[in-house]
């Protein structure tokens, strides 16, 4: 909401509404408080005894401690830091006072680029709301820098001090506080406090949809049906197993490269993040340049499924589905894609296959994927040993990891955009969110095996064992990257945060085959669905072999727009010949469903 000229606020699409009578608003008022106390009782008693152990969720009090110590051992340095802090807050209070007697004055402090907390005009424009939040974002650099500047610590300790650091900060901005926000107190005093009302409606129902726990609303959910208006792509499930369903797709040119093109994504969230609507699907993409796409749709684990591990998942996925695939097309050989960790698993299968001596998969694209954990980002915090032991308990009782429990990590990751914002517009604007498919996918949510999630923690992020040659057996094969010799395509995204791209391209020294490394803008999800027509974020390549990161990055060359294009011109040399286009059910396999399938469908709550 912006000011007018007559100094009142314009009226706008989400302007609020009438406040009720005093009448009304006492009973709903008495009704808000009825169910509040129903449902603090019922998350008390389910909750009981857990309190002290959750204090603490990602292990941090030794490392917090430690960061402490070493900290005061170095009393100048703090005290320099200090010291530059009150200098900030001297500059501060001069540039407040230029702008009181009417002279221009340079902020001391830019709001970060991209941050969206700020982007009412009131914190500009306010002497006040603008001092605010030049104060804050002074007292959070002031933090953030000192505790960043801590030596002595390991790195996963620090990771963690680091991280605690940036949550702290961030639930303290100004911009999360109804006398602190400009357009939150705007708005209370516009609607006499009909947002906080409704607020308070939207986080019960929060917490009431979440059986007790707070479950944030990021978008509205009702204005999305898998099937209907996301995940639309015209296709066929072909074949299934209890790991999953395979679903070929509709063509849409006469003829199609000979070689089909299956696609394994990751298991922790469903594949339609690949297919959310036409205009951005990669899946309708591909189609469009005349291959036979091939995606699997993993099973959303119950109980039943704990003793699953990645065997199963090799077994069950990749490799039933290239056998799936010869019966469906008649051909022997396929083009893979794997997606983050299921970029992991196609790895371990190629390794697994290269031991077999079968060469089925002719190359290989892999999309932010990690072979090497040795320094896998901020995720690495939440899998120490004592971390990996309390999951393992919970995931013993249920038979799985609990999908809800990995949302909350990703979305503690990015917390002023996937926590806080939500906390804003729901609770204290009132509103209700905004309808967004990505954040529709982001809340459909997947559960884990138990035996599958440990091995993985445990081997892969804990140990690191899998880019050691030999380091890990998986269906009966010690697996060895380095033998993996198909032609590969590594797709990595500059401001990852669950795959860091200077961790992904660890790839460029483990193949043996021919490597092609494109690093494209953005982050793990914005990156990747990048369609042409967007024209948006760019890419960098690079034809020289170069060990290290930053320096392969310093001599790449950089590419306007999305990067498909540029991977589809690989993957065009290892198409094969053109054949009239597959209609899925028609070949050796009937069809049994509709796209997306079933297994896609079903809810973890």
């Amino acid at each position: 909401m912006t000011a007018s000229k007559a100094g009142k606020p314009a009226a706008d699409s989400n302007a609020q509404t009438p406040a009720a009578d005093p009448a009304e608003m006492a009973q709903r008022m008495t009704q808000l408080a009825e169910r509040s106390q129903k449902v603090m009782l019922e998350f008390m008693g389910r909750h009981k005894g857990e309190f002290a152990e959750n204090l603490d969720p990602i292990n941090s009090g030794k490392a917090m401690m430690e960061a402490m110590v070493l900290l005061f051992s170095d009393p100048a340095k703090l005290m320099q830091k200090q010291m530059e802090l009150w200098q900030s807050y001297m500059s501060l209070w001069q540039q407040t006072a230029q702008r009181m007697m009417g002279m221009e004055s340079k902020p001391v402090i830019e709001t970060p680029r991209g941050d969206r907390r700020f982007k009412d005009e009131a914190w500009n424009s306010s002497l006040v709301f603008d001092f605010i939040k030049q104060s804050y974002l002074l007292s959070s650099r002031f933090i953030q820098h000192t505790v960043g500047e801590i030596d002595g610590l390991n790195k996963t300790d620090k990771q963690k001090v680091d991280f605690i650091a940036r949550q702290f900060v961030e639930a303290l901005s100004p911009s999360n506080f109804v006398m602190t926000n400009p357009e939150v107190l705007r708005t209370t005093i516009d609607s006499k406090g009909e947002n906080l009302v409704k607020g308070l409606e939207n986080l019960l129902k929060d917490i009431e949809r979440g059986g007790g726990d707070l479950r944030i609303s990021q978008t509205d959910e009702t204005a999305f049906e898998v099937g209907k208006n996301i995940a639309v792509t015209p296709g066929k499930v072909v074949f299934q197993n209890e790991m999953m369903q395979l679903i070929q797709y509709e063509p849409t040119t006469e003829t199609v490269y000979r070689r089909p093109l299956l696609i394994v994504p990751p298991w922790i969230n469903k594949f339609y993040i690949l297919d959310l609507k036409p205009q951005n699907s990669f899946i309708k993409w591909a189609v469009d340049q005349g291959l036979t796409v091939f995606v699997v749709s993993w099973v959303n684990p119950t109980a039943e499924y704990r003793n699953k591990g990645f065997t199963e998942y090799m077994t069950g996925g990749p490799l039933a589905a290239i056998d799936a695939i010869e019966k469906a097309t008649g051909e022997k050989d396929v083009n893979a894609i794997g997606y983050c960790i299921g970029g992991t698993l196609l790895a371990t299968t190629l390794a697994w296959m290269k031991a077999k001596g079968d060469a089925r998969i002719k190359s290989a694209t892999y999309f932010t994927t990690l072979i090497d954990f040795e320094d896998a980002g901020e995720l690495k915090i939440f899998t120490d040993d004592e971390q990996i032991t309390r999951l393992e308990t919970e995931m013993q009782e249920l038979g799985y990891l609990d999908g809800r429990t990995m949302a909350a990590t990703f979305n503690s990751l990015r917390a002023n955009d996937l926590i806080w914002s939500f906390v804003v517009n729901n609770y204290l604007l009132g509103k209700d969110p905004f309808p967004f498919d990505l954040l529709y996918w982001n809340g459909d949510a997947t559960r884990m095996p138990c035996a599958m999630h440990s091995w993985y923690l445990r081997k892969l992020y804990l140990e690191n064992k899998l880019i050691q040659p030999g380091g890990v057996e998986v269906g009966g094969v010690a697996i060895d990257l380095s033998t993996i010799d198909v032609p590969t395509f590594q797709i990595s995204t500059r401001e990852d945060h669950i795959a860091p791209w200077k961790s992904t391209f660890a790839a460029t020294q483990t193949y043996s085959g021919t490597m092609k490394f494109v690093l494209a803008g953005s982050g793990h999800i914005a990156g990747v669905i990048n369609p042409p027509a967007a024209n948006k974020y760019g890419y960098w390549t690079n034809t020289k072999k170069i060990k290290d990161p930053d320096a392969w990055y310093d001599s790449a060359t950089y590419a306007e727009g999305s990067w498909w294009p540029e991977w589809a011109k690989w993957l065009s040399k290892y198409g094969g010949t053109k054949v009239p286009a597959r209609v899925p059910g028609d070949g050796g396999l009937p069809a049994l469903e509709a796209a997306p399938g079933s297994y896609v469908l079903v809810k973890s709550t």
